[in-house]
């Protein structure tokens, strides 16, 4: 690993001194008054040389090495742990770079692997030695040989778009929520300072409230802060971030289901959002804010040969479904096309949520003793990422028939679904 990685290492005893200091309070400050000057510095080097050391020995026992079918992670100063991961179970290789990394030419790897909820991470590494193992771990992945694995380098890219700053910052001022989490920030403490007459209470209620807007503004700011998705043969990658830059990569055959988010603000701007749920993995945005033509164009390269345009929504029926949900059935629609299962919910912030019939893994048919009455049904779709798309009142035949004709569908897309692998294309 790159030298400095025991930097990064040290602050872990660090962080656990500072919350061991913290708990003691009184007790550690009437402990460092009662030293002289002389001890106090001796005792601040002393630990300082200690977690110096701690730092080296994590880092010079954490080895790496890549076999012909997987990659070994060894690490352990006392407890030894090796990771063997296959590499054909790769389905996403990211590169991170936090600030202090950046500043100093390094960065990190996060491995996505099929099957597990926590990624393994290498760091950390130099840019450039990053940026080729990636690349290689990827090509193995995709089933070239060690050598030319090696030899390929990093695969050509392609941009596809691009959110500038002022995009993004007139995004989160058409957002409601921003502006309910501001309103509740401001509000709440003051409620509760007025009641309790305590200003601890209201600082209590506040500390929470700034987390959330926090959240929801600057926090957002910085993660999607030019952020970049660019097509290539191992996928769309993902680059953004202001402090801490991140390279990501959405694996193609992956993606179980892609959600278009207009919230009620944006639609007047044509502006919407894309997420994504992928199988085994946590990158869930695809396209922070756009316009619905440029969103269109980059949900293209996901779901290949899907005309977003020509799908017909159909809504829920009026005469049962307006005494099962008032007011909101209205947001409730149903498309259907050779390729994809599109529901649509949400009068507010509508959210339209598109399931290829190849990723559906099963179909089920619900109906409430209401809704029996109502002569509605609702048809569920889950698919490979624990994920479920549903569409909500629709008339009882038709939800009865659409049960049958969906799992055939599903069934026969499968043949003809693009591979899970990088690199490659489907059969002739």
């Amino acid at each position: 690993m790159h030298p400095f990685t025991p930097l990064r290492r040290a602050w872990v005893p660090i962080a656990a001194s500072i919350g061991v200091l913290a708990h003691q309070g009184d007790q550690a400050v009437r402990w460092v008054v009662d030293l002289s000057a002389l001890l106090r510095l001796a005792a601040l080097a002393g630990v300082l040389v200690l977690f110096g050391v701690y730092g080296f020995l994590s880092w010079w026992f954490t080895h790496y090495s890549v076999t012909d079918t997987e990659l070994r992670i060894r690490t352990g100063l006392l407890f030894r742990r090796t990771a063997h991961i296959r590499l054909d179970r790769l389905q996403a290789v990211d590169v991170t770079r936090p600030l202090l990394a950046r500043l100093t030419g390094v960065a990190s790897l996060r491995l996505d692997v099929i099957g597990t909820e926590e990624k393994d991470q290498l760091a950390f590494l130099g840019e450039q030695e990053a940026v080729a193992l990636r690349a290689e771990l990827l090509a193995r992945a995709a089933g070239f040989a060690p050598e030319e694995a090696v030899r390929l380098g990093e695969a050509p890219q392609q941009e596809l778009l691009r959110v500038g700053p002022g995009q993004l910052v007139a995004s989160l001022l058409l957002s409601l929520g921003v502006w309910a989490a501001l309103a509740g920030g401001l509000v709440a403490p003051v409620v509760v300072w007025w009641f309790s007459s305590s200003p601890w209470a209201a600082v209590v209620t506040l500390l929470p409230m700034l987390g959330a807007v926090w959240a929801g503004t600057a926090g957002r700011f910085l993660t999607e802060y030019d952020w970049r998705v660019a097509d290539s043969p191992d996928g769309l990658r993902l680059d953004h971030g202001l402090l801490d830059r991140a390279h990501e990569t959405v694996p193609p055959g992956r993606v179980q289901t892609v959600r278009i988010v207009e919230p009620l603000l944006w639609r007047r701007r044509g502006l919407v959002r894309v997420e994504l749920a992928v199988a085994g993995s946590k990158n869930d945005l695809l396209v922070p804010v756009a316009t619905r033509d440029a969103a269109h164009a980059v949900i293209a390269r996901v779901l290949p040969g899907v005309d977003l345009e020509a799908l017909d929504f159909s809504g829920s029926p009026r005469a049962g479904s307006r005494w099962v949900v008032p007011v909101w059935w209205k947001g409730y629609a149903l498309a259907v096309s050779p390729e994809v299962f599109a529901a649509r919910h949400g009068r507010l912030c509508r959210r339209t949520e598109i399931v290829p019939h190849a990723k559906v893994q099963s179909v089920r048919l619900t109906q409430g003793p209401w809704e029996r009455a109502r002569g509605v049904a609702d048809v569920h779709v889950d698919t490979g990422a624990n994920a479920t798309v549903t569409a909500r009142l629709r008339p009882a035949p038709e939800a009865a028939a659409l049960l049958y004709e969906q799992a055939a569908r599903s069934h026969t897309s499968r043949a003809a679904a693009r591979p899970d692998r990088w690199m490659t294309e489907p059969s002739p």
